[in-house]
């Protein structure tokens, strides 16, 4: 997967377990326009499996990328999702 995307919005979910990840990045992703592109900063890491799940089950969104970084000393997971309608 290219790291290459603009992107429109970003989400914090950091500190945020299973579900809400999720739940925060969908509700995101409903306020973007077609084409748009949300990155989404979380550390649980739990969340690159859901995240990978639903966007998969979701006609509506497009999963471009998926990395882990090191930020402070702290792993992030970083998902970059598009919204296709």
């Amino acid at each position: 997967m290219s790291t290459e995307h603009e992107v429109t919005e970003t989400l914090d979910v950091k500190g945020l377990s299973c579900p809400m990840p999720v739940v925060k990045t969908k509700q995101a992703i409903d306020d973007l326009a077609d084409g748009e592109v949300l990155k989404v900063l979380a550390t649980d890491k739990g969340s690159m499996s859901d995240i990978k799940g639903w966007a998969e089950s979701t006609e509506a969104v497009e999963l471009l990328d998926q990395r882990e970084v090191s930020e402070g000393g702290e792993t992030v997971y970083e998902h970059l999702v598009r919204h296709v309608g």
